[in-house]
This record gives C-alpha cells, structure tokens and sequence, in this order.
C-alpha cells in the first residue's frame, strides 16, 4: 500500500471480511459518513454545552482526568480536551450506545473477553479540540500508542481499539492525524521505545494522513503508533474537532470522582 492511498470503506454491520482483513493487515480502518451533518452539528453544540457547564464550575478534573483548558480565536476560555464527555450529555452518552459499534468487537480477536464500549472506563469518550492560535492549549499532539495506559495502570498490554468520529474536515497541508500503519504488530520494546512518546513530532517517512470528512468513522489499534500535526495555518481555518471513544476487553476497570490522576496525565500539559 503505498502512503495516503488506503481504501475507506461503507460502514457495514456486521463489518465484510474485506474489513477485517484490512485491520488485521494495516491497525487501521476508515469509514465514510457514519454520521449526518445534522448529527455533527448537534454533536458539537453537546460539547460547547458541557463547556460552558465545566467552565460555571470551575471544574479542573473529570474522574481524575486533567481538563485541558485553552482560549478560542476570540478570548473565550474553552475546553480542548474532554474526557468522560458522555457521562455530562444524554445526547452523548445515548450515541455510545448505538448498536453499529457491536460490529466492531471482532476487531479485538477471536478471544477478547468481555468486548464493550469503554465509556466509563480509560478517559471515556474524549473530545479533542485542536485550533492553532497563540492562545491555544493544543494544537498538536507527539507520536504514541494508545496501549501505554496499560503499562501505567501496571496491566499486561489488552487488545483495545480507539474509534474516531470526526466532526471537522482534515483539510491537506493542514497538519491532522499521522498513523503509521501496522505497527499495530510491532514488538513490546518497538511499542515502548521506537519513539520518545509525546515528546516527538517529527515526520516520519512512513506515516500516512488520514483524509477524514465531518461525520466519518476512524479506528485505530491501540498499539498503532499516530501522531496529531500541528497545523501550518493559523486561525479557524486550522480548527479540528474528533471525539474517540475506547472498544475495550477484560477485566473492568471502572472510574469514578474518587479516581486518582495518574502519573502520565500529570504531562499532558506539556502537549500543546
């Protein structure tokens, strides 16, 4: 496959072997038009009404997580990165449930235990609000792979998928997401230390973009090295906008207000 020349699919439930097969081969998958227009519209004014909620309380931590408070192009203090968003919109946590997202659980292999949506569980369903202007707070975010949480919560490395619904159109030369495809198979000491987590954002040879529209379905193996670009513009038009959401196995790991912030989330400021 060469680079940024991969096939997006029509979401089927149940997903066809061609889907599977793909996933097994590149750690990623990419569906047109999982949701409408009008469902991205309202998806987004759900995250400025959490916004604007969090912002009346004051509020730094959600279930442990750190907020990631930033300003938008016109001062407004706003909220770029969200986790456990479902657990504060109905609208939200009523998206978590629709049943398509079963047609995913095979991607976690024949002998996942327990496959669910991993809406109380990790960071919930995150929204990242990415805008490039000096008073950002995110604008772009180092290589890594999703599966590090694993090693901090001291658990041997569980399949999990991360599933992206994007609600802004990546834009080329617009920065956006980089995977870099099949290292979904990599071994433990390439997952751990081919690259400096967070801390890179150089470009990389073999990385693809993902050409994502307002409304497609992304998903991502957790062990699969990606990267956000900063994006070279400056203003609105640098605006990105994806909610992602954990497809999970095992043992539950249930998190609640009396969750402790772990170590690694205690840097997630340095991402901006």
């Amino acid at each position: 496959m060469k680079l940024n020349d991969y096939p997006i699919f029509e979401f089927t439930s149940p997903l066809k072997p061609e889907h599977i097969q793909f996933f097994e081969d590149y750690g990623f998958l990419h569906f047109r038009g999982f949701i409408n227009q009008d469902t991205v519209e309202l998806f987004k004014r759900e995250m400025r009404a959490i916004e604007t909620r969090w912002a009346e309380q004051n509020l730094e931590k959600i279930n442990g997580v750190p907020i990631k408070w930033g300003r938008d192009t016109d001062g407004r203090r706003i909220v770029q990165r969200f986790a456990f968003s479902s657990q504060h919109s109905d609208v939200l946590h009523e998206f978590i449930q629709d049943p398509r997202f079963t047609a995913l659980f095979p991607l976690l292999g024949p002998h996942a235990k327990n496959p669910r949506m991993g809406e109380n569980e990790k960071d919930g369903l995150v929204i990242n609000h990415y805008i490039n202007i000096d008073s950002s707070n995110f604008s772009r975010l180092g290589w890594h792979t999703d599966s590090l949480r694993d090693v901090f919560y001291g658990k041997r490395i569980m399949p999990m998928l991360n599933v992206g619904v994007h609600l802004t159109d990546a834009v080329p030369n617009n920065g956006g997401l980089k995977i870099l495809a099949g290292t979904h198979k990599q071994g433990l000491l390439k997952l751990l230390f081919r690259k400096r987590y967070f801390m890179d954002h150089n470009p990389d040879k073999d990385e693809m973009s993902l050409m994502t529209k307002a409304g497609d379905l992304t998903i991502h193996d957790g062990r699969l090295w990606h990267r956000v670009e900063q994006s070279p513009l400056v203003g609105e038009i640098s605006r990105r906008q994806v909610m992602y959401v954990p497809v999970i196995c095992g043992e539950y790991m249930i998190k609640n207000e009396n969750s402790k912030t772990q170590f690694y989330q205690r840097f997630q400021k340095l991402a901006k």
